[in-house]
């Protein structure tokens, strides 16, 4: 890496960026009947074209990313009309590893190890390991857990699997949950080699108009 890209001076001190997102790339897993990532290149400098040009097609449930409220709430807005203030700011990162999986594959705050925090919540369960390989039995949500961050006053709940909700459950309890609560959902998250703590969030959504979510660059910021 070059020198000058290892920290940024921030306040006399240096901040670490900490990427929680996977590769974007025609390997990457979406959820099962979903559209894959596809880039199309139109032109190329390799075969003489005076620019590179490409563009591409996919799901916009697309690795890490940011879910919106009319993606599970009739009427709800579309991602590029939620406020950014969900995507940035403290955040605490929980480590839920090492036991065994839930009843129903639903966290309850019984499973939490530590207090909350941070106004923002992301949740390590090494449940759903390989972004290429989509394994329905991760780990999700329970309503309870949802209404227990709520009254937490937290604003933002993530978690390093496809969904807060299990993968057979059409109802979306979790999610309308978090509907109900006013919070925001990340979702498809990197966080193996993230240790438990506290950081600074950031994770904005493209200004998709009407979009039911948006693809996110999630970093982790850490002062030394």
């Amino acid at each position: 890496m070059d020198p000058r890209l290892r920290g940024n001076s921030f306040q006399g001190s240096t901040v670490n960026i900490l990427d929680i997102s996977p590769r974007i790339d025609s390997e990457l897993a979406v959820w099962p009947g979903d559209v894959p990532f596809q880039r199309r290149v139109s032109m190329s400098l390799e075969t003489g074209d005076h620019l590179g040009l490409s563009s591409i097609h996919s799901t916009v449930h697309l690795g890490a990313h940011a879910d919106a409220p009319n993606h599970y709430q009739k009427g709800g807005a579309g991602i590029g009309e939620r406020s950014l203030h969900y995507y940035y700011g403290p955040c605490q990162v929980m480590d839920l590893t090492g036991g065994e999986a839930p009843a129903q594959r639903r966290l309850t705050p019984d499973h939490l190890n530590q207090s909350v925090a941070a106004p923002r919540v992301l949740l390590k369960t090494d449940s759903f390991p390989d972004p290429k390989h989509y394994n329905t039995d991760f780990w999700a949500l329970s309503p309870q857990l949802v209404e227990f961050f709520h009254q937490a006053e937290v604003i933002l709940v993530g978690l390093d699997t496809p969904s807060v909700d299990p993968f057979e459950d059409q109802e979306l309890r979790s999610h309308q949950a978090i509907a109900a609560a006013d919070m925001a959902i990340l979702e498809g998250l990197c966080l193996q080699s993230v240790p438990a703590g506290l950081y600074t969030l950031c994770a904005f959504p493209l200004k998709l108009a009407g979009a039911d979510a948006s693809p996110v660059r999630a970093v982790l910021l850490q002062q030394d």
